[in-house]
């Protein structure tokens, strides 16, 4: 009987011990499955009070996950409460202690559109542009150590966060201008020029904007680099450019500015004196003399627009000043180019083309790598301070836009 008594109590006393260790583990609710919950995670139904005092023990303790957990019982089940907003974004900064940068990032947000009047709207703006900076600089998400999705997405999407809840922050022009950074890097310049016009058309007096006017003509130079057709990058890069000296001509950029205008006006004349000289060469002198004229107005006195002017003088001599006239101008023999190109496919190879035909088609293009990468983009007044060293790429946080690699665009 003795014996019989010492083992129920000995099995008593392990139950007790064993439902005490694994409290948090296992959660029964009526009608339903018990579920498994991780330890730190279990569900707490304490009033706002008890729930915060229960994070500080918790974070004192260094058990952060059941501290951010606290916290954010608050928020869910006491929204309203005085210690609703301060505890959302202490959960959002122990988010971000422990790495979580994405959920730390949606916390700092939440503070700022649940609670707009919390004394902590302000850093949690800065908070989101500090994260973004570090997706911004290549941080990817991983998955059981597997690089997950794009991290350029991830800072474009932090950024327009800022720019959409704090429209006229300390931190808005930077934040619009860096997701122009980031659709460069992603290799969509349509998406990253109409980033920069944001910045240049909403915030044309913070610093940044001489960098976002830069980057639109550096990004119509690169494309203007891909050869001879592609003449509208290059009077998009050119105009791109004037803009920027006429608003901007005391920045350190102006001098690059001006070298790049001399480069797209030379290219420019260079393309349009090989277009004439490909028109003389098949006696298409009427459109050689065209192009010839081109190069005299573009670049008077340089030595392709003497050559022009000599070339000229020898097609008059040559067959005459009225075979030389333009049927048409220019503008009208760019529209009927396309319906001329057609029509001459047709002809027989032998067919002779006479002398006034201006209507030939363009020379292949040439690529030129020639051009300069853009001028360094320097550090403006809107950046946010530098993450902790514990951070992973986050050297570059502040300054992405510093370097001619973070400011490059799409190669050709």
């Amino acid at each position: 009987m003795y014996f019989l008594v010492r083992v129920v109590l000995l099995f008593t006393a392990a139950s007790l011990i064993l439902s005490e260790s694994c409290a948090a583990a296992v959660v029964f609710q009526p009608g339903k499955k018990a579920k498994f919950v991780a330890p730190g995670e279990e569900e707490i139904s304490e009033t706002a009070l008890e729930l915060f005092q229960t994070a500080q023990t918790a974070e004192k303790q260094g058990n952060l996950k059941r501290a951010i957990h606290a916290f954010k019982s608050i928020v869910r089940q006491h929204p309203k409460d005085a210690l609703a907003a301060g505890a959302l974004y202490r959960a959002a900064e122990l988010q971000e202690q422990l790495h979580e940068y994405l959920g730390a990032a949606d916390s700092f947000r939440q503070v700022v559109e649940r609670y707009p009047s919390s004394p902590h709207f302000d850093e949690a703006i800065e908070a989101q542009f500090r994260i973004g900076e570090i997706y911004l600089a290549g941080k990817k998400k991983k998955i059981i150590g597997t690089p997950v999705g794009s991290s350029l997405e991830r800072a474009v999407t932090i950024f327009a966060n800022v720019v959409r809840t704090a429209p006229y922050g300390k931190y808005t022009a930077r934040a619009q201008f860096n997701i122009g950074l980031a659709r460069e890097k992603q290799h969509v310049p349509e998406m990253a020029i109409e980033a920069y016009q944001a910045v240049v058309d909403k915030f044309p007096n913070e610093p940044v904007a001489a960098d976002a006017q830069y980057q639109i003509g550096y990004i119509w130079l690169m494309a203007a680099r891909k050869g001879t057709r592609d003449s509208a990058a290059t009077a998009n890069a050119k105009t791109a450019f004037q803009d920027f000296l006429l608003h901007y001509p005391h920045s350190e950029k102006a001098a690059q500015a001006r070298a790049n205008l001399e480069l797209l006006e030379h290219k420019e004349t260079t393309s349009s004196y090989q277009v004439a000289k490909f028109y003389d060469k098949q006696k298409y002198y009427r459109a050689a003399v065209v192009y010839y004229n081109e190069v005299i107005r573009q670049q008077p006195g340089s030595t392709e627009s003497n050559l022009a002017k000599k070339r000229i003088d020898q097609l008059r001599r040559k067959v005459g000043e009225a075979a030389l006239q333009p049927a048409f101008t220019p503008g009208e023999a760019g529209k009927k180019k396309a319906t001329a190109h057609g029509a001459r496919m047709t002809r027989s190879e032998s067919a002779k083309p006479s002398a006034p035909n201006n209507e030939a088609p363009l020379p292949a293009p040439d690529i030129d790598t020639s051009l300069p990468p853009p001028a360094s983009l320097t550090p403006d007044t809107t950046t946010a301070p530098e993450p902790s060293s514990t951070l992973p790429d986050a050297g570059q946080s502040s300054g992405a836009a510093s370097t001619p690699e973070a400011s490059a665009s799409p190669a050709p």
